[in-house]
């Protein structure tokens, strides 16, 4: 019984919140869904209307997504200051995520563990001041090249705030 009102605390403590993911042009391209859970944060991508190939994607230190270049989602988050790149000794940015596999139809879905961000409180929160966001580059990261692993332009972007926040005008 003690096992089982434990489990129904822990799940209850769950959260989880869906980013829209939009395209330069403005449009919906899908979805992200990020999920605290105790290996760390799920990132369920979950979009489509992109090239087929590889894709970098990245959690960037601004919440603004501002079309049609998205320059505006500042650089990777990266609260430690280390250097870019999964496969960098010296990294990696906490905002590092692997590369996505699009399909030949411009889509895909797939989940992504990370544990070096985090939607509770504390320094790899990306719940900041000024908000974060999710950034899909045009080809894939290298994971060493500094400072972005060379992914090209950014073709997508989500806005991640905390729900019933709206975006301050």
């Amino acid at each position: 019984m003690a096992c089982l009102l434990l489990s129904a605390c822990v799940y209850s403590d769950v959260k989880k919140i869906k980013v829209d993911m939009k395209n330069a042009d403005g449009d919906s391209i899908g979805t992200i869904s990020l999920e605290e859970q105790a290996e760390g944060l799920m990132v369920k991508v979950d979009v489509e209307g992109l090239s087929p190939g590889e894709h970098g994607i990245h959690f960037h230190d601004k919440g603004v997504c501002e079309a049609p270049d998205f320059t505006s989602a500042g650089e990777h988050f990266n609260p430690e200051e280390k250097q870019h790149g999964l496969m960098n000794q010296e990294g990696a940015h906490a905002g590092d995520l692997p590369n996505l596999s699009v399909g030949e139809d411009g889509s895909v879905k797939v989940d992504i563990m990370t544990s070096q961000v985090t939607l509770k409180k504390g320094k790899s929160s990306l719940f900041t001041k000024e908000g974060t966001s999710i950034i899909i580059h045009e080809t894939l990261d290298d994971g060493k090249s500094q400072p972005a692993g060379d992914a090209g332009i950014r073709v997508a972007c989500g806005e991640i705030m905390k729900e019933g926040k709206e975006k301050k005008k």
